[in-house]
């Protein structure tokens, strides 16, 4: 009988169907492929499909990575055409399920297997594994050795499709993705992941031919946004026929075209992306909404879930995108269907946040912290407001609170090679199997560099003599918050940079602040200042009263910094260019003096904003001043308890 796959068209569901493919054809089953277009067709088993493969000859529709909420559907089709189903899937079961011939799903309520959280891809792989055991018991051999045969065949398909669905690298998973992993490392995967992986690892001016550590970073930065692409805006079964290909030319072309779509895909996301952040910034209707809600006709449905978690990233808040592109009235109505994409923080969860507004959408599935929906545009309004309603009571202050922890403390020393490889054996990282995160303090910045279009940064690091290149992704020009010269507390991962052939440590950034001892001696001085200015008295020795050579400093750097096109700076900043290790630091109660006094007696023109901020204006061919004559000076060194002294 014609068996069709019916997948979902991201990364998951190619994988899934790839593997169901291979395994099925592998025993001599008659099989075709259906794979909806996001565009026009949307997510999930339709009555439309249905009919398409029925004329077609379809006896069995097997369902992957999607299908537990087609009741209907798997109703229709048996009433209309005779056509049974299998549905295999791993999201969320609401409702009763599907009068299908089975249906394979860890989450369904009857469940008993132990572990529940495999991806869709992991569902099919234990569906093969059991169809293969069983044909082992039939054929009367080992049954081990036939799951065994699945896992050398398939292994890093499930790994990939794992790994670009976000599940815990724990358990059943971690032992899957591991095996997946070192078969593409081998060299031994199939042919499209390899060619994948290699256009998204090599870098150019490496001729290296030694494949280097296949991680789950690479798998999920590197190969899952190309398969994606072309389910977002092409047709997924473009990345499914890369992975069934083995003739090098046809590897090659697929490969070729999924990178062009991956680059189309990344030019239509950041344009969403802006209209998306100009929308939340130049209205206030947002400003005291929990789950942020945005729509628009002109985005493109494949796109909105990326850009969802964008901005969830950035607000810190969960964010529902809903596009109406593709309706086919003149004129919008209220009747139109909205797709969208929606993601969540830890605590909210998203599919029962939905169930909540059931009454209001058209259709809706997911997970805890990713989930798609219809709605129409009539009830667009309502829905976000019955949502944040939702969200103002089952939200706590706790859940906006972001933590980062850290395994230990580090020296500079202990960043070296062989820690770096003893981490790499705890791989593969990902969910519930995080990459362990370490702190080190007091580490002097030596050099910033922005790189990829000032989108990330490049730092030198130096700490007791040794120095150690850290990279800080996400984070551009602008965003750093610290300059060359501070000195940091930093919170990082380990890594190894592999490039010609030659190896070395460094850090990935994943937190950066001015060091702490800095910060809280700053604070105390900051305090002392106003306390001084307020009237307090205070001891000689604590060296807040100026000299003329440190009034010279001070007005030699700002100068120098006028010349040069400067002419706002904040404190912090004057602070580091007056303090070179030539000469005495001059504290923060001192500097701020000197600058009221150089504005006071005109030397330049020095005046604070309301943002702390001091603007000045340098008069190259000002005439010699008396600094005595300061009343500010004068009222300054009437507070010093050893008078005389400072006299």
């Amino acid at each position: 009988e014609k068996i069709y796959i019916y997948g979902d068209y991201d990364v998951d569901g190619v994988t899934s169907v790839s593997v169901l493919y291979l395994y099925l054809t592998s025993i001599g089953a008659s099989v075709g492929i259906k794979i909806p277009k996001r565009e026009g067709e949307g997510y999930g088993v339709s009555t439309v499909a249905i009919d398409a493969l029925a004329a077609d000859g379809c006896k069995l529709i097997i369902t992957v990575d999607t299908g537990i909420t087609a009741n209907a559907e798997v109703d229709y089709a048996k009433q209309t055409y005779g056509i049974d189903f299998v549905v295999t899937d791993h999201h969320e079961c609401h409702g009763e399920l599907p009068c299908a011939s089975a249906v394979v799903n860890p989450h369904r309520p009857d469940c008993g297997y132990p572990f529940k959280e495999l991806a869709g891809v992991g569902v099919v792989f234990k569906t093969v594994c059991a169809c293969e055991m069983r044909r082992c018991e039939m054929a009367g051999t080992t049954v081990i050795d036939g799951v065994r045969r699945v896992c050398n065949e398939y292994a890093d398909l499930v790994a990939v499709g794992t790994i670009a669905d976000v599940m815990p690298l724990v358990d059943e998973n971690r032992l899957i993705v591991s095996f997946g992993l070192s078969k593409l490392e081998r060299g031994n995967g199939r042919a499209g992941l390899e060619a994948l992986l290699d256009a998204s690892t090599k870098r150019e001016g490496d001729t290296s031919q030694r494949r280097k550590k296949v991680t789950s970073g690479m798998i999920g930065f590197g190969i899952a946004p190309r398969i994606n692409a072309a389910g977002r805006i092409s047709d997924a079964l473009i990345a499914v026929k890369l992975m069934l290909a083995s003739d090098p030319d046809e590897v090659a072309a697929y490969t070729e075209e999924l990178c062009e779509t991956n680059r189309a895909r990344q030019v239509e996301e950041n344009r969403i992306a802006t209209e998306a952040y100009e929308m939340l910034e130049n209205s206030t209707d947002y400003d005291n909404d929990k789950v942020i809600v945005l729509a628009h006709d002109n985005w493109q449905q494949g796109i909105i879930g990326i850009v969802s978690s964008r901005i969830t990233e950035k607000y810190g808040l969960p964010s529902i995108l809903v596009s109406f592109c593709g309706t086919d009235a003149d004129e919008p109505s209220g009747f139109d269907d909205g797709k969208g994409s929606g993601r969540s923080i830890k605590g909210l969860n998203l599919v029962e946040a939905l169930g909540a507004c059931e009454d209001l959408l058209v259709k809706y599935g997911g997970h805890e912290l990713a989930a798609g929906l219809t709605v129409k545009r009539g009830k667009l309004d309502e829905f976000r407001k019955r949502i944040n309603e939702y969200a103002d009571v089952h939200m706590t202050d706790d859940m906006f609170r972001i933590r980062l922890a850290a395994e230990c403390e580090l020296s500079m020393s202990e960043v070296n090679m062989d820690f770096a490889s003893e981490l790499l054996r705890l791989e593969p990282f990902g969910i519930g199997n995080v990459s362990p995160q370490f702190v080190m303090s007091g580490v002097a910045v030596r050099r910033i560099t922005y790189i990829g279009g000032g989108k990330h940064t490049k730092l030198i690091l130096q700490k007791d003599g040794v120095s150690m290149t850290a990279m800080y992704f996400g984070v551009g020009e602008g965003e750093l918050g610290v300059s060359e010269g501070d000195d940091v507390d930093v919170l990082f991962n380990i890594d190894i940079n592999d490039y010609k052939n030659v190896r070395s440590t460094q850090m990935i950034l994943h937190d950066i602040r001015l060091c702490q001892a800095y910060t809280g001696k700053l604070d105390e001085e900051i305090e002392r200042y106003e306390q001084i200015r307020g009237g307090a008295e205070y001891r000689l020795e604590e060296g807040v009263i100026p000299t003329r050579e440190d009034f010279a400093r001070v007005y030699t750097a700002l100068r120098r910094e006028f010349r040069a096109g400067v002419s706002v700076l904040d404190i912090n900043a004057i602070l580091k260019l007056v303090n070179t290790p030539a000469h005495e630091r001059i504290g923060y109660v001192k500097l701020k003096y000197i600058l009221r006094i150089l504005n006071e007696l005109n030397i330049c023109v020095v005046e604070e904003d309301d943002a702390g901020l001091y603007r000045f204006n340098v008069y190259f061919n000002a005439n010699k001043t008396n600094i005595e004559k300061s009343s500010i000076l004068k009222k300054l060194k009437s507070q010093c308890i050893n008078r005389q002294c400072a006299e």
